[in-house]
């Protein structure tokens, strides 16, 4: 049985590379074919074997904890018209054994501000770290990236970071990793000697960049405690990570299936096409439909 049973998902952003979609409704409420991102990054978590989410939320966010809670009205509606599999996929969001909770960021501090700020809960247990912005597509795939990092953690006993590798004129929009010259296989992992956060194509290490997917032992909130602010002024989980380097091993895991960033306009229109191509009530027509455009 897997140690790692916690995770973290920061939601406080503001969501402005999608305005003005995002300006009354959560960027992560905005819906990838028929669920909200935030429910496919929760159904990852659930696969992963998490029993406890904790979503690091703002004001403005409500939305969210609303669309995981019982909504008893539209239940008893669609019961009475025998409408089952709406009623299961509304009632059946997350399996009775998860709990979702939310702790406040008051500020934006970064990342690493974020995540810290879930601490409480978190104690000195290992925790996943999920961006919500990043939709990771293992469709078809036995196992998703996720499991394999979390059972990769608990073989290793080292941090596992997602990473996926760029085009060269791409480097500089990520953070990098430095596995000292070795590219391990989709599914493996390597060890971490260094992290370059948006290096230039001549200073970069390798083509590996941080993906937003973390697994991590609970070492990493005392280290966040400590830590200053670093690039945009704010407190950056690299830096947690770049001490935490210091004491054990980090390894870069390189992910398998394929990502799609729905923090912004064309990766959140490219999930919804990728999504609506795999899902079964849409995927013939949809596909036909698509065949048909210029």
């Amino acid at each position: 049985m897997t140690t790692v049973r916690k995770a973290v998902i920061p939601v406080a952003g503001l969501g402005t590379r999608v305005l003005p979609a995002s300006k009354a409704i959560p960027k992560e409420m905005m819906p990838v074919v028929d669920k909200p991102v935030i429910q496919h990054v929760v159904e990852e978590a659930v696969q992963a074997g998490i029993k406890e989410i904790i979503l690091v939320t703002r004001s403005g966010k409500s939305s969210i904890e609303d669309h995981f809670d019982s909504h008893y009205e539209l239940e008893e509606q669609l019961e009475r018209k025998n409408k089952t599999d709406l009623l299961n996929a509304v009632r059946n969001i997350i399996p009775s054994d998860v709990t979702i909770l939310s702790v406040r960021q008051s500020e934006a501090k970064g990342l690493g501000h974020a995540v810290h700020c879930a601490a409480q809960v978190i104690k000195d247990e290992p925790f996943v770290v999920i961006l919500p912005d990043v939709l990771v597509n293992n469709y078809q795939q036995n196992e998703t990236d996720l499991q394999k990092m979390v059972a990769a953690f608990d073989q290793h006993s080292a941090a596992q970071i997602m990473v996926e590798a760029v085009p060269e004129d791409k480097v500089h929009l990520y953070g990098i990793t430095d596995c000292n010259g070795i590219k391990p296989a989709a599914g493996e992992s390597a060890a971490i000697c260094g992290m370059v956060e948006k290096p230039s194509a001549d200073e970069a290490p390798s083509d590996l960049s941080v993906v937003g997917r973390y697994v991590l032992p609970g070492r990493v909130m005392e280290l966040l405690a400590d830590t200053k602010p670093g690039a945009g002024g704010e407190i950056q989980l690299t830096d947690a990570l770049d001490e935490l380097l210091k004491e054990q091993t980090l390894e870069a895991y390189r992910m398998t299936g394929k990502t799609y960033d729905c923090g912004n306009k064309l990766g959140f229109l490219q999930a919804n096409v990728a999504y609506g191509l795999q899902h079964p009530e849409t995927a013939a027509d949809f596909k036909q439909f698509l065949a048909q455009q210029d």
